[in-house]
């Protein structure tokens, strides 16, 4: 049974790990699996993987957050303020605002469940309903480089401080998971029951001050995920 196969014949959960700007590397796996209409039952995920499953589900086309990423640069994000924090994040904030179609996690098209640091609490907290703005913005606060973001009075960062899989939000009851993990050098591959584990190998690196890298890793993802979908279904598939 080919990947596609596995993926037309049930529902399916879709998790996303973090890996800094790999937003454009998910956005290309996830354009691939709208037009092949092998579409998630549930979002999860953490950072970069919370921003674009959570896009998704709020009603914005993969193709559509592709062609925003294409056209992304620095100064629209980039505001640095006072504090120990370099970017204050209230320009990528209005541009989340501005871009999603639904508001309140409760009444996106399917379940979603993003994975943020609780910077008192020192843990994870996975946020499931309320704005889903704020919860992206969360999600994606990587340390001292966003100011952290306030949700019911405390303050919270990156999810990908303490769940880089963002598998936190996928219920354990979910018997069929597809995972797009962005590797680290330094990190074992999470391993789950009913999990399919895609890693795509010699991404482009990119970051605030290369973004065109991030632009061949979205087409780079692409060709890798079609290429993907025709292999043998296995617990990991790198490619």
């Amino acid at each position: 049974m080919t990947l596609r196969q596995y993926l037309r014949e049930a529902p399916f959960g879709l998790t996303m790990s973090s890996g800094f700007f790999s937003f454009f590397a998910h956005t290309g796996f996830f354009s691939v699996l709208e037009d092949e209409g092998l579409l998630p039952a549930r979002i999860s995920g953490s950072s970069a993987g919370a921003l674009v499953g959570g896009a998704w589900a709020a009603g914005l086309s993969a193709r559509e957050l592709g062609r925003e990423l294409s056209a992304l640069e620095r100064r629209d994000f980039w505001d640095p303020g006072v504090g120990a924090e370099l970017l204050r994040g209230k320009l990528f904030r209005e541009r989340l605002d501005a871009l999603l179609p639904e508001k309140k996690i409760e009444a996106c098209r399917v379940p979603v469940a993003l994975s943020v640091f609780d910077v008192i609490g020192r843990r994870t907290r996975v946020i499931d309903r309320g704005d889903l703005s704020r919860a992206i913005h969360a999600s994606c606060a990587v340390p001292f480089l966003f100011h952290p973001v306030w949700i019911d009075r405390r303050p919270y960062w990156d999810g990908g401080v303490s769940d880089r899989p963002g598998l936190r939000g996928m219920p354990r009851e979910e018997q069929r998971v597809l995972f797009h993990h962005i590797a680290s050098p330094s990190e074992k591959i999470p391993a789950r029951a009913g999990m399919i584990t895609i890693v795509i190998e010699d991404l482009p690196r990119s970051g605030p001050f290369a973004l065109d890298a991030g632009r061949r890793a979205l087409e780079v993802a692409r060709i890798a995920t079609k290429r993907t979908l025709n292999r043998q279904r296995a617990d990991v598939v790198v490619v």
